[in-house]
Order: structure tokens, then C-alpha cells, then sequence
């Protein structure tokens, strides 16, 4: 008997996941959503492993609320592990209905009969029949039950190789996002944004607009949402433009910069949590050290997209957010529908690894569609939008205390941690869509939440280190009223909570006189750990690392994302003059079963080059005007020819589970090139983004 994942376990019915199609392929379907990971191509090669189908055989569906399973958001690197062994069973157990069948047809004892790209064999030879023969005479709304078999790994075909990605055709011939979907006799649409949730608008000059507009543009106001339509996408941007110029608000929201700093942040007032062991009663050799980074955006490439129809009283959205199921149910609740007259679809955008404004998007866009009906709505942000308006990642601070022994190592660990959430996508913990506060009647006050440490944990994730110290535990003070929103960026908490885990001990190897390596590893039990630890060590040739402080440093950060998901260590070579300069990057990670190796090596290398712009160059910051980092500009991100050379190596770990790796290596990433500049340095810069500021004051210190 095989467990059921979450996901089958909130969607047992077989024909929510799997159909036979009458071209002779098989539809798969799934909740989780491509954002550029892959997955749509892993979960594939999973269905047709099991399926013993080609993989030009299936057709994924992802992300249709009216037909797919509902799978909650594609967060936190859980497609592989939740969907992927939900379809891994449903294959199977589909698999052994249509066996149970044929053998009927074909007077054969099921044993006789194996499946090559779905036709039947009988003891080898062709017998004439196939999936799609005798699909009507299976009964495919049954419900998963886990107790067929799955195929072993010594007979997988396609799982483990380097299966092309699917997706990439379409996208590479300019057909393959959102912002490229065109429907008959669409719209063009732009937003005013209402300046913070309780602004009123006041007066707006529609005068100066259509003038500005040079095109026949149409207003559509609801309370504070104002939006402008037309068949002119340059005259509808142009009318947003001037109206941002010549709108009157009463209320904005304004900021001060002291308010995007993480210390403003921890100054606030909170709710405080405990988790894990209590707080020990006096401390003997206390060592601490304290680390923060700044408010963070989603630097998404392209600005957010939606198309929404309003037609015989069904309101239907296409959109690149990260569930569509979710989003279903927040249109409807903002616009007072049942959820059977709103259907979400996924189209794929330029992905944004986290919770930027496409939700948001997708309200605006039906908000428009319900005024004008019958007619195709594109709604998309503008650059000054997805900047100012999306969620932030919240700015955090993390204290790291730890006891030690005679010997020096760490016997209790403490790890304190003040940051507002990271867990405010609509519908999770009291949180609405933006627009919806733009409404008459705006949402109810949102109440202190983040997401428990049981489901990954939010400004808590990763703060239990992974090494054998004794009692360990996480003080959250959870910052509940900070000026802007803030929700899920890649990796959530776990990339500050690594980076000060990592970071005090490297200091504390030092303070013990022992190589970082060698004192993690004594340490450390888990064999999987110490693996891709030894594994990055060598790749990185660490025995020759000299003794630091002349400016070049080699440093190592380890994680296990989530301790739950995929392994990553990680070990970066830094020059250090006036600014960091990362020089290479090797990585070691341990992903279970590997089911897509070329596609897992391309999100790790994703990963750490994002993690790399973190850690040196990204910082949001707060003006009058509410956000004013609003471009490239403002807040820029790691360039190509910042990127390092980047050698990432698999351990072979097939007899484990599929583990989530997308977000594995950001933590030990940034702990790396921390560890790395304070080898280079003799000093240790504590603070991300570490800026050439930051690096003068160090170097002059």
C-alpha cells in the first residue's frame, strides 16, 4: 500500500487527474503550474513512465479550475513531491485497471499481457487492442486507493534522463506567455491604482486624460478602482499615465525610508512565538551574532497579465498566477459570484517564483469584464505597477545565539527572528486581492499569520539547523503592521535563516581553531548531508583553501531545504575590493530520484544565480510616494557578466523519493558568498545586500 499524497488525498477521483483522449493521447492533469521550473515536463515523464507511453503520448492540463485538480498554490518546491506522486499513482492504478480489462478481452491472465506506448502485448506479440480500445469500459471515477504496485526504478524508461522541455517551443517562437494571447475583438486595459487600501479618490480629470490618451479611450470606475479600455493599447497606457499625474487622492499612503530598513521592521510591535524545545534557563558560553537583509521584489521580467470575459453569466479569466483554484475562489468572493460561475485558467507568463501581482492582476481584468460584457479584456500592469503595487518579501532580521561546549561546538541553539509575513497570498490567513480594497466594502483587517513550520514554515523556514546540537528552537516575532504587503519570494525566510545558521558557524570553526568543513562534519550525522557537503568541498578543491584575509576567500553553506526537501551544499570563491565579485560557484544536491536531471540542473543554476543578485545587489526602498525603487534602474538585478562560472553535480540518490529542489540552493548560496567575503575580509559583513558601502566601511573599519 503506497500513502496518498495531499493532493490525492483532497482529489481521490482517478478522472480528475487522467482522461483517454480520442487522438490516442492521454490528458494528464494537474493543479501545479508551470513558472518556468519545468515541471510540466517532469510530471509528463512521470505519467508516461507509469503509463508506458511515449512522452509525445500526453497532454498536460495544469492550472483549469473548472476540470483539473485542485492542488492549492505551486509553492514551495512541492510539485514533484505532491502532484508528481499523485499522477505517479494514478498512472498505475489506471494502468492496472486497463491490464484488468484487456486480459478479459483477450481471455489472458493479466501477467501474459505488458503495454508498450499504450497498445497491449500478449506474451509479447501485438493483440490488436490498446488504451483507447477499451477506455469506455473503465471506470476512471473510482477513487485512488494506493494499492497497486508502482514501477520500480530498474525498469524506468523515462524517468531519470534529460527529457526536452516541453514548454520551450512556444515560448521561443513568441507564442508561448500570456502577454502573447489574443482573443477576437479584445480590449486593451491599464489601472489607476488606488495609492495605499484606504485612499479615496477624490477628483480625476478625464478631460486631461482623453487628451493625453490622443485615442478613444473608455473609463471604467468602481468606487476607488479606475481603469481605462480601448483598442489602442498606446492611447489606453498613455490615459493610466496621466492619470496617475492629474488623479486627487485624499489618505495616500506615504512612507519614509527609515520604515523599508529591517531594523524600523524589528522595532515594531509583534507576535511572539516559540517553537521547538524550550529556552534553556542560564546560558554558560553564550556566542550571538546578528544578521539582517532588506525588503525584496519579485524582479519579475515581464509585468503582470490577465484576459477575462464576462459572456452568459460565466466570468472567465485566463492568468499566470501561481493557483488557479485559489484564484477562483477570491474573484469570486471579491465580486459576489458563486464559484461555479467563475472559471480560472493557467496561461504562462514570465515567471516570478513566488506571490508577485498576478493575482492581483486577474481581479483587475474580471473587474473590467464585469463592466463591459461579451468583450475580451487584456489587462497588464505597468512597470511602475508590478514594482509598486506587487507584495514585497519582508525585510527581516535574524539573531542567532548558540551554547557551547568545553570543545567548542554548539550543545542549544536559539535562532530569533523578526519579520513581517511571508505567507499573504489571497485567501491565506485573512489575505484579499488588492483591488478588492479599492471596493465600497473592503476586506476585514487581516490577523497576525504566517505559515506553520509543519508546511514549510514562512519567516521561520529553515531556522532549525540541520546539525546535532541538542535542544534547538525558533523565537518568531512576527511583525504584523508594516506599511506595504508582503507575501512568498523564493525561498521565504529560509535564505536569511541559512545565511545567520551558516554564517556564526563558520565564526564558530573559527573561534575553535578548526576548518569549517571538518567542524560541520562533526557535527553532522545526517549521511545525506555529509554527502553533497563532502561532495561540494571537493568539487571546489577545499583542502587547498589558504588562510584568507588577502581579498580572494572560499566559503561553504549547507541546507536542507525546508529539512524536508532537497539537500544543497554549496561552496563560492569571492574577490574582494571596493564591492564582491563572485568568481565561481560549485554546488553539490541531493534531489532523491532524479526525474528530469537536466531540468533540476537548470533550476539550481536559477536559483543561485537569483540568490547571488540577494545577496550583493537587490534592496527595496521606501520615498513619500509610497515605494520608490520603480525600475530597472532603482532596483537593479545581477547582470550576465556578473554571473559566475556555476558547476552543479547531482548525487546519485535514486533509491530515495523525488524531493522538492527549486529553492534549494538560495540559502546555502548567500551563506556561501558570506562565509567567502569573510574569509577575503578577516571581518564578516552581516548585512545583505553586501554593497560596496557596506564593504568600505568593513575594509576601513
Amino acid at each position: 500500500m503506497t500513502a496518498l499524497s495531499f493532493s490525492l488525498k483532497d482529489n481521490p477521483r482517478l478522472d480528475r487527474w487522467l482522461r483517454f483522449q480520442d487522438d490516442h493521447t492521454v490528458r494528464i492533469g494537474t493543479g501545479k503550474v508551470e513558472l518556468g521550473q519545468g515541471v510540466l515536463t517532469a510530471l509528463a515523464q512521470i505519467a508516461a513512465e507509469e503509463l508506458d507511453l511515449r512522452i509525445d503520448q500526453v497532454r498536460m492540463m495544469s492550472g483549469n479550475s473548472v476540470e483539473g485538480p485542485g492542488e492549492g498554490y505551486t509553492a514551495s518546491s512541492w510539485s514533484i513531491e505532491h502532484s508528481g506522486a499523485a499522477i505517479r499513482l494514478v498512472a498505475a492504478e489506471v494502468r492496472a485497471l486497463a491490464l484488468a480489462r484487456a486480459a478479459l478481452r483477450l481471455n489472458a491472465a493479466p501477467d501474459e499481457l505488458t503495454v508498450a506506448d499504450g497498445a497491449f502485448l500478449k506474451n509479447g506479440a501485438p493483440s490488436g487492442i490498446d488504451y483507447w480500445s477499451i477506455a469506455g469500459e473503465l471506470d476512471l471515477s473510482a477513487e485512488a486507493t494506493g494499492a497497486v504496485a508502482l514501477k520500480p526504478q530498474s525498469a524506468h524508461r523515462l524517468v531519470g534522463r534529460s527529457v526536452p522541455r516541453l514548454d520551450l517551443p512556444a515560448k521561443l517562437t513568441g507564442s508561448g506567455f500570456i502577454q502573447d494571447m489574443m482573443l477576437a475583438g479584445m480590449l486593451h486595459a491599464r489601472t489607476l491604482r488606488q495609492p495605499g487600501p484606504g485612499a479615496v479618490l477624490l477628483q480625476l480629470d478625464e478631460t486631461i486624460i482623453r487628451r493625453r490618451a490622443g485615442g478613444d479611450v473608455r473609463i471604467v470606475r468602481l468606487d476607488n478602482f479606475v481603469a481605462f479600455v480601448g483598442t489602442d493599447e498606446t492611447a489606453v497606457r498613455a490615459a493610466a499615465m496621466a492619470a496617475t499625474e492629474c488623479a486627487v487622492w485624499d489618505n495616500a499612503l506615504s512612507l519614509s525610508p527609515e520604515q523599508a530598513t529591517p531594523d524600523w521592521v524589528a522595532s515594531q510591535p509583534s507576535d511572539d512565538r516559540l517553537m521547538g524545545a524550550p529556552s534553556p534557563e542560564k546560558a554558560t558560553d553564550r556566542v550571538s551574532a546578528r544578521f539582517t537583509r532588506p525588503f525584496l521584489s519579485h524582479g519579475s521580467i515581464a509585468p503582470s497579465c490577465a484576459i477575462a470575459l464576462y459572456r452568459d453569466g460565466i466570468l472567465t479569466v485566463w492568468s499566470h498566477a501561481q493557483g488557479m483554484h485559489p484564484l477562483r475562489e477570491n474573484i469570486a468572493r471579491t465580486v459576489g459570484f458563486s464559484l461555479d460561475a467563475v472559471a480560472c485558467h493557467h496561461v504562462q507568463g514570465a515567471g516570478c517564483y513566488g506571490h508577485n501581482g498576478a493575482d492581483d492582476a486577474a481581479l483587475d481584468a474580471a473587474l473590467v469584464a464585469l463592466a463591459l460584457p461579451d468583450q475580451p479584456i487584456r489587462l497588464m500592469w505597468r512597470r511602475e505597477e508590478e514594482f509598486g503595487y506587487e507584495p514585497l518579501s519582508s525585510a527581516m532580521t535574524v539573531a542567532v545565539h548558540a551554547e557551547l561546549d568545553a570543545a567548542g561546538r554548539p550543545v542549544d541553539w536559539t535562532t530569533e527572528i523578526w519579520s513581517a509575513t511571508h505567507g499573504q497570498r489571497p485567501g491565506v490567513g485573512g489575505a484579499s486581492l488588492l483591488a478588492a480594497h479599492a471596493m465600497k466594502t473592503p476586506p476585514p483587517a487581516r490577523k497576525p499569520f504566517d505559515i506553520p513550520l509543519e508546511r514549510g514554515g514562512g519567516a521561520a523556514r529553515n531556522g532549525i539547523p540541520l546539525y546535532d546540537i541538542g535542544p534547538k528552537r525558533i523565537k518568531l516575532h512576527l511583525i504584523h503592521d508594516v506599511p506595504v504587503r508582503t507575501s512568498s519570494l523564493r525561498g521565504l525566510g529560509a535564505t536569511l535563516n541559512v545565511f545567520a545558521i551558516e554564517g556564526l558557524l563558520d565564526d564558530l570553526a573559527g573561534r575553535a581553531g578548526e576548518d569549517p568543513v571538518a567542524y560541520r562534519l562533526a557535527i553532522l550525522s545526517d549521511p545525506r548531508a555529509r554527502r553533497v557537503l563532502e561532495k561540494a568541498a571537493a568539487m571546489a578543491n577545499w583542502s587547498s583553501r589558504d588562510a584568507g584575509g588577502a581579498g580572494s576567500g572560499l566559503g561553504i553553506g549547507l541546507a536542507r531545504y525546508k529539512n524536508s526537501s532537497a539537500y544543497a551544499a554549496v561552496v563560492a570563491a569571492v574577490d574582494v575590493d571596493e564591492a564582491v565579485r563572485v568568481t565561481d560557484i560549485w554546488c553539490a544536491v541531493d534531489a532523491g530520484l532524479a526525474i528530469n536531471p537536466d531540468g533540476i540542473l537548470n533550476q539550481i543554476e536559477g536559483n543561485i544565480v537569483q540568490a547571488i543578485s540577494w545577496t550583493l545587489i537587490e534592496e527595496v526602498r521606501f520615498g513619500p510616494q509610497g515605494i520608490a525603487t520603480l525600475d530597472w534602474e532603482s532596483y537593479p538585478v545581477i547582470r550576465f557578466s556578473q554571473i559566475p562560472e556555476i558547476r552543479v553535480e547531482l548525487v546519485e540518490a535514486g533509491e530515495y523519493p523525488p524531493l522538492g529542489v527549486g529553492e534549494c540552493a538560495g540559502g546555502p548560496t548567500a551563506a556561501a558568498i558570506g562565509n567567502a567575503v569573510a574569509h577575503a575580509l578577516g571581518t564578516r559583513i552581516h548585512h545583505m545586500p553586501m554593497t560596496r558601502d557596506r564593504i568600505m566601511a568593513a575594509l576601513m573599519a
